[in-house]
């Protein structure tokens, strides 16, 4: 037993390979564990349907066959399940393909289980603004204000994402607008996007709309209030 035991503590040698001329100068790959990968970007695991609906629009849209852009969004790119069409249209905005893109989000609002997200308007912003496409955004804003409910306790969360994205894009009549809009709705912005604003529409040159969103700010310091009125366009 005792000769046993001090077998089972030696180290144990293995001869070596003698290197070959197939093997001089080779560095050798060390594999760690599969389980240390990075996790994947939300939003950007896209599934085979999906992957192929946007492989498809992007083909015909280089081909500049928009009848069929139009065929792929009312049938492959309309079966997707919800998951898998956001996941595209985020994939289209990825590349800065603005205009599928666009048509993609129009698909999404169509959906039965479509409801406003200003983080999604915000997203589309970006991509239009990156694109160079700023008449695009003004009428993407428009058509936003234009839904029903567009701001309600639910989507009042993504109001400064989309200011953010909006003074980013240079659009700062449209930053005026919402606010007009957004007080119309009873919305009152906290500290952060109050002077948020105001610096923006300075800087873009909205004197007359910081002024305002200024006056606010002072008041709600003051007395804790917020006026529902409409900003001077």
């Amino acid at each position: 037993m005792a000769s046993l035991s001090i077998a089972t503590t030696l180290p144990l040698h293995f001869p070596c390979r003698p290197p070959t001329a197939a093997t001089v100068g080779v560095t050798p790959v060390i594999c760690g564990p599969r389980d240390n990968r990075g996790k994947l970007l939300r939003g950007r695991s896209l599934t085979t349907e999906a992957i192929l609906a946007v492989q498809a629009l992007k083909r015909a849209a280089a081909a500049g066959d928009d009848p069929k852009v139009d065929r792929i969004f009312a049938s492959d790119f309309s079966r997707l399940v919800k998951s898998d069409l956001l996941a595209a249209l985020r994939e289209l905005q990825r590349q800065d393909q603005s205009r599928l893109a666009l048509k993609a989000f129009a698909a999404a609002r169509s959906e039965p289980w479509y409801r406003v997200d200003l983080n999604l308007y915000a997203e589309m912003v970006s991509t239009l603004s990156r694109c160079g496409s700023p008449h695009e955004i003004d009428t993407l804003v428009a058509d936003l204000m234009e839904e029903e409910g567009w701001l309600s306790a639910d989507t009042a969360k993504g109001v400064p994402r989309l200011v953010r994205a909006l003074t980013a894009a240079g659009r700062g009549k449209v930053v005026a607008n919402v606010y007009r809009e957004a007080k119309r709705c009873a919305f009152e912005p906290d500290e952060y996007l109050f002077k948020f604003m105001i610096r923006g529409l300075k800087r873009l040159g909205q004197e007359a709309a910081a002024a305002e969103v200024e006056r606010d700010y002072q008041l709600w310091l003051e007395c804790g209030c917020f006026p529902v009125e409409t900003l001077p366009v």
